[in-house]
């Protein structure tokens, strides 16, 4: 199922959201427009304000409520990307050059902060404290994910139980969160908002392994990006992982290499000890490991679209190949 089907059932839904990201985007600052309207306007796939909206209607809630906390989250998201490109030296993103090469890192980080306090502004408009508490918690962790990672770059010590601690707090944290407002909106028991909470950190974290393994299999013209950006930054991704704990002493010895000196210099011996041990395959069963997991998750709903599409959504972050 492509993600434009998955999205049928909410489409007015994300219209609205749009709308709101719109509107809560102005600013008399120039420069702040320009930015954050090239990111946000940057696409894709929308899938953590999409969780808001289905979680909600999963839950029966069809109050404005859902499309503000939509924005929020997307907002959120935003921040965290332009932080990132810099942080990475990102130049491609999406296939468009990144804001921070095309307004400079300072400009970059100074609108990621101007997303992440206007995405709080928003969130007391709410007026909830649970969504207030979820919310803030989530930001934090987000940024110890960051320096996780950053402290984790050129470490070829790193085992899987580290890799997947940053991807837990870095990524999938801010999916856990998406799908528990949704619960929480929706007036959610505290057992299905808990399961809620598991569907989105689930779905995150197989997310973000297929993610990693794009990097080393992807199409540049579909993933947007450059492949080999992970090893260039010196990321000790699961591919590489597995490389290091199951391949030969020469091609540990290579993957080691990469990850410790970063570049692409060794791109294509890496790429070929990653293809010969089976590393992508093993990424993608734990990445599949992990949807299934999401999807045991929502026992607990009642059956509807809603649900039958969070279904969808776990099958899509596994079977994608952007």
């Amino acid at each position: 199922m492509k993600l434009e089907q998955l999205y049928n059932l909410i489409e007015s839904d994300m219209k609205a959201v749009d709308a709101v990201i719109r509107s809560r985007l102005h600013s008399d600052v120039a420069l702040v427009r320009q930015v954050a309207e090239y990111i946000i306007n940057a696409g894709g796939k929308r899938l953590r304000p999409s969780l808001v909206l289905l979680s909600a209607g999963a839950l029966g809630y069809r109050g404005a409520h859902r499309h503000e906390l939509a924005a929020v989250v997307e907002f959120i998201h935003t921040a965290t990307l332009l932080h990132d490109d810099v942080v990475d030296e990102s130049d491609l993103r999406r296939g468009r050059k990144t804001a921070n090469a095309l307004f400079g890192n300072a400009a970059s980080v100074l609108v990621g902060d101007f997303l992440y306090s206007r995405a709080f502004q928003m969130m007391t408009e709410v007026d909830d404290m649970r969504v207030m508490r979820v919310l803030s918690d989530a930001t934090n962790i987000i940024a110890e994910g960051e320096v996780l990672q950053l402290m984790n770059c050129h470490d070829a010590d790193v085992d899987e139980v580290r890799y997947l601690q940053v991807i837990r707090y870095k990524t999938a944290k801010l999916f856990e969160a998406a799908a528990q407002l949704g619960a929480i909106i929706g007036g959610g028991s505290p057992e299905i908002e808990q399961r809620m909470a598991e569907y989105g950190m689930h779905l995150g974290t197989a997310f973000q392994v297929i993610d990693d393994v794009l990097d080393y299999s992807g199409a540049e013209v579909e993933t947007g990006k450059h492949l080999g950006d992970d090893l260039a930054e010196g990321k000790p991704t699961l591919p590489l992982i597995y490389v290091m704990q199951s391949g030969t002493a020469e091609q540990a010895a290579c993957a080691r290499r990469a990850i410790e000196i970063g570049g692409c210099d060794d791109f294509q011996a890496v790429l070929e000890a990653i293809r010969s041990t089976g590393a992508l395959e093993h990424a993608k069963q734990q990445a599949k490991a992990e949807a299934d997991l999401a999807q045991a998750a929502l026992e607990a709903l009642p059956a509807s679209t809603y649900k039958d599409s969070l279904l969808e959504l776990a099958t899509f972050a596994v079977a994608r190949s952007f």
